[in-house]
């Protein structure tokens, strides 16, 4: 129960967090910059709940703008889109390297105001500091297919893909291995196709499997 209870103010959490900005991107489709009592006025909260969860104005705008520019699950994945877990999963990374890339800039700037958050954090607090879009597009991608996964392997083979797809990913590739676009997205598809082949392979209780030995 105690479980339960943890998961539904996480949740709630996190639906607070995207009321924040659901309010703040209204606003700005109105042509205006909106300052962050009006946001939350919008939102229906407190100016102070605001605050706990951006660390300013600027922060709440720039996730803002990025937010609306996320495809969802449904726009990824309508009539017709095919079951196969590695190509769905593609699919999503390829939409998010395309908006992520298109708009690099801000997307740099809201990771940079994630870290400054997480280093200024309280000891204890729980406020959840990204909204985590990522990993709902990677489940929808994966849920055709869930039955060819324990569920043990379904929930790491979600985290694991998480690593790779996203703003971060994206940094690793363009920053750290100095890898052309092209290569870049190469890089990553082979990824996803070995992640999603090594969790089909893992057994049921969890262990990774143990390589043959070649005869």
């Amino acid at each position: 129960m105690a479980e339960l209870g943890q998961t539904a103010r996480a949740n709630q959490k996190r639906r607070t967090r995207k009321d924040l900005l659901q309010a703040a991107s209204r606003l700005m489709k109105q042509g205006r910059k909106p300052s962050i009592d009006e946001i939350a006025e919008e939102a229906l909260l407190s100016r102070a709940t605001a605050y706990r969860y951006f660390s300013g104005l600027e922060a709440l705008l720039v996730e803002a703008s990025l937010d609306v520019a996320v495809p969802s699950a449904q726009e990824l994945f309508g009539r017709g889109s095919p079951n196969d877990p590695i190509a769905r999963v593609q699919t999503v990374d390829t939409a998010l390297h395309d908006v992520i890339v298109a708009n690099e800039a801000p997307f740099r700037m809201m990771l940079i105001h994630s870290m400054e958050r997480q280093l200024g954090r309280e000891d204890g607090e729980e406020l959840p500091i990204r909204q985590n879009r990522r990993t709902a597009l990677i489940e929808a991608a994966l849920e055709p297919a869930r039955g060819e996964f324990t569920p043990q392997a379904f929930e790491t083979l979600t985290r694991a893909l998480a690593l790779i797809i996203g703003t971060e990913g994206v940094v690793v590739v363009k920053d750290v291995l100095q890898l052309e676009d092209e290569d870049a997205r190469k890089v990553k598809r082979w990824a996803i196709a070995a992640l999603v082949e090594a969790a089909r392979s893992s057994p049921p209780d969890g262990e990774p499997v143990k390589a043959k030995r070649a005869r």
